[in-house]
């Protein structure tokens, strides 16, 4: 088994250390295991492997709801955000900060991607803020943490791509992360409230009149939100009210976005195929790295590599709660070279067995993922939420991870929280799914 071991991630290392894709690097790395300690005609079972991962019904969810985001991401969603939410974020103290978190807590319900959660809102928000007076500290530490939101909050294409990998339904997986996604975002403005009410200079003195805003002009400020309470409606509507499965309402996304890009005259030619070119692109990377992930899978479980490693972890003799310490603290550091999907891919194999032979349900651990590859995304160097801030506002790295930092310590407190009391996260699908 050492040797096994000892090949596994030198192999897997070794090709990502020249320079390859991540998803071929775990494919080659399953395939140069199979051919060195198993006696498996590999050139025959990879095209049988290869058809039965990319034809799972759940993973058609996955590029539709890609394509989503793209129409998305070329509407005005961020600027009637905006415009609808601030009349009633007035009323909070903190102001017109709130928008972020409920901005993206929206958003995020409507796309399953936690950078595009964090480009679509913070591309008006952020600027408007900074311009009427807000502290930058709060501004942009509160952006950075609420675009997190977009994996947590259902539809999420990481929820799509663990429940491929660990063979749990996605439809379980959406419902168990709406309670945990909403508490999170009230906790995320709860900290706001607490930190603008200390430091009272964070929020500008004339923005404190907004709460005198009359009734009025806050309902009618309501029209604005129309597209992202219609698109919620195609999305989480028809799944919850169980007219559609997970991929029928992505479609029904799809056709959503559509009309609320075609209302707003946000298309042309040029866009359309930018749409189709970024929805490819993106798919074909995430297809390669679910078909490595899940090939490596099926090798590692035929050597007995993740019962190895679950005996081991089994004689260091730690308690439940100990455990997802130490795996948060796993994904911590692997967060600083790896991006959210590749964390999952390269380690669900062996972790996932150890973390069932613990006791913890495959859907409560599918949540504890998504919150570590939120906390990926706002831990540097490789941050995508950063990489998108640092495009809108130009700050260094070191100063965003400075202002999020209250966030990241907020999610890793939440996500033991989750620990203590998992039935936050079981509850949603045995109400509503009775499972």
């Amino acid at each position: 088994m050492t040797a096994v071991l000892t090949g596994l991630f030198g192999l897997l290392f070794g090709f990502l250390s020249v320079g390859m894709w991540i998803g071929i690097a775990l494919l080659a790395t399953a395939i140069s295991l199979g051919w060195l300690f198993t006696t498996i005609p590999m050139d025959r079972l990879l095209p049988q492997y290869v058809f039965n991962i990319m034809t799972t019904p759940d993973l058609v969810a996955l590029p539709l709801f890609v394509l989503m985001g793209e129409f998305l991401f070329r509407t005005k969603l961020s600027a009637a955000l905006f415009s609808g939410l601030a009349p009633w974020a007035g009323l909070l103290p903190g102001r017109l900060l709130h928008v972020n978190v409920i901005g993206c807590s929206i958003f995020a319900a409507i796309s399953g991607s936690s950078a595009a959660t964090t480009q679509v809102v913070g591309r008006m928000t952020l600027k408007e803020l900074l311009r009427r007076g807000y502290s930058p500290d709060v501004a942009i530490g509160s952006l950075a943490g609420a675009g997190t939101l977009g994996f947590l909050i259902p539809p999420s294409t990481v929820m799509i791509m663990y429940g491929v990998l660990a063979e749990e339904s996605v439809l379980r997986l959406f419902t168990a992360g709406f309670l945990p996604g909403v508490l999170l975002a009230a906790v995320f403005s709860g900290w706001i409230m607490i930190h603008t009410s200390l430091n009272k200079d964070m929020v500008p003195e004339s923005e404190r009149e907004l709460r005198h805003m009359p009734f009025r002009q806050r309902l009618a400020a309501l029209k604005d939100l129309w597209p992202a309470m219609f698109l919620i409606l195609c999305v989480l509507g028809s799944m919850y009210g169980g007219l559609a499965t997970p991929s029928e309402a992505a479609a029904l996304g799809v056709v959503g976005a559509l009309i609320v890009a075609l209302s707003q005259r946000a298309l042309t030619w040029s866009s359309l195929r930018d749409i189709a070119l970024g929805a490819v692109q993106t798919c074909s990377v995430m297809g390669i790295i679910i078909l490595g992930a899940s090939v490596l899978g099926n090798v590692t479980a035929i050597l007995g590599v993740p019962e190895a490693v679950a005996g081991v972890v089994d004689g260091w003799n730690l308690s439940p709660i100990m455990l997802i310490v130490a795996l948060m603290v796993l994904y911590l550091i692997l967060g600083t070279a790896l991006e959210g999907f590749s964390m999952i891919a390269t380690t669900l194999p062996v972790v996932l067995p150890i973390v069932e032979a613990a006791g913890f349900d495959k859907v409560w651990f599918g949540i504890f993922i998504v919150l570590v590859v939120e906390m990926a995304q706002i831990t540097p160097p490789v941050a995508f939420n950063f990489a998108v801030i640092q495009n809108i506002t130009k700050r260094s790295t070191g100063y965003i991870a400075k202002v999020t930092m209250p966030y990241l310590l907020i999610m890793m407190g939440f996500t033991i929280l989750l620990a203590l009391f998992p039935d936050i996260v079981l509850i949603g699908p045995r109400l509503l799914l009775g499972s």
